[in-house]
């Protein structure tokens, strides 16, 4: 009777460990099950105006994704403060996975631009989910421009003081310009406007002389013939103007600018969930009907995992840093 009643305590003691055991794993579980819900909507803040490239990619993304997973995914533009007011309020949000924060080159700028003033720190506040897409910047300048190549630019600017508009301060374009005058030793003015479009509407008119544009912004004026493309700073040249060399075929391969977007979300989110979105988010990036979507707007489809962005987003922000150190951008 003796030993039997031992069994039977070790008999319990056995199932008590085993169900203690299950309990625990239950409790670590959800976050990593495929069939995660968000708990009403998913809130995805774009850190610039409707209508923009970021937020009419971030759209498609949110559209996409909610079609395979169900999922209830908001867009809720949050522009001002050169793109620093959206990361500096989602920087404060439950990191829960259920808010998203589009990102762009610029916040890999405004971390040595802005510093603490920005109000965030993106590699701090935030973990990296997915890259999606990259876009080029294209040089170009009017059509009735003596400057026919991008050896002429430089032969130009080592003669004379041109005029380089931009999209403002501390943006893509005034990065990439700031870089081609760093490495050909060329002194510019700039002229910042509240965005591309009225740069693009100036270089037309002759105000200005040159624009190192968000591709998209001058395409359809290279397509129209309004303005010349002197190059444009990918790894290949872009399939709707294959005449247009990149910035490595006209002499200047260090001449490589990525205005990328990408997809963060608040600091301690489970990387179990982190990862379970951005695969959900890649594969959608992924698909043939996103890809060609992304290629109209002026994006190259460029899905990334979290460990690989993270690395590429760290690996952008240095290199930035040292050209806006090297040519002493500063905000007002």
């Amino acid at each position: 009777m003796k030993h039997r009643h031992t069994a039977t305590k070790r008999s319990i003691l056995k199932f008590g460990l085993l169900s203690l055991f299950c309990a625990s794993t239950a409790i670590v579980a959800p976050a990593a099950q495929a069939d995660w819900k968000p708990d009403q909507y998913i809130t995805y803040i774009v850190p610039f105006a409707p209508g923009g490239l970021t937020d009419v990619a971030a759209r498609m993304v949110a559209k996409g994704v909610g079609d395979k997973t169900g999922w209830n995914i908001v867009v809720n533009n949050k522009a001002g403060a050169n793109g620093n007011l959206g990361p500096a309020e989602a920087a404060r949000a439950k990191p829960d996975g259920n808010t998203w924060l589009a990102i762009t080159m610029t916040h890999a700028v405004n971390k040595t631009l802005f510093g603490q003033k920005a109000g965030y720190d993106i590699e701090k506040d935030f973990v990296p989910v997915a890259k999606i897409a990259s876009s080029a910047i294209m040089v170009v300048v009017p059509q009735n421009s003596p400057i026919k190549t991008l050896q002429d630019l430089i032969d130009t600017a080592k003669k004379k003081t041109l005029n380089v508009g931009s999209s403002g301060t501390g943006t893509p374009p005034h990065i990439a310009a700031a870089l081609f005058q760093e490495l050909t030793k060329t002194k510019m003015t700039h002229v910042p406007y509240k965005g591309g479009a009225p740069s693009m509407v100036d270089l037309i008119g002759g105000q200005i002389d040159v624009v190192f544009s968000n591709y998209p912004e001058s395409l359809s004026y290279v397509q129209q013939g309004k303005l010349r493309a002197l190059a444009i700073t990918s790894e290949k040249r872009a399939a709707a103007v294959p005449d247009v060399p990149t910035t490595a075929e006209a002499g200047l391969p260090r001449l490589m600018v990525d205005n990328f977007t990408g997809l963060m979300a608040p600091k301690g989110t489970d990387p179990a969930l982190v990862k379970e979105i951005s695969d959900k988010v890649t594969a959608v990036v992924g698909e043939k009907a996103m890809g060609e979507q992304l290629i109209k707007l002026g994006f190259i489809p460029d899905p990334m995992g979290p460990d690989q962005f993270k690395t590429y987003l760290h690996d952008q922000i240095e290199k930035l840093a040292k050209t806006i150190k090297d040519a002493d951008i500063k905000v007002n």
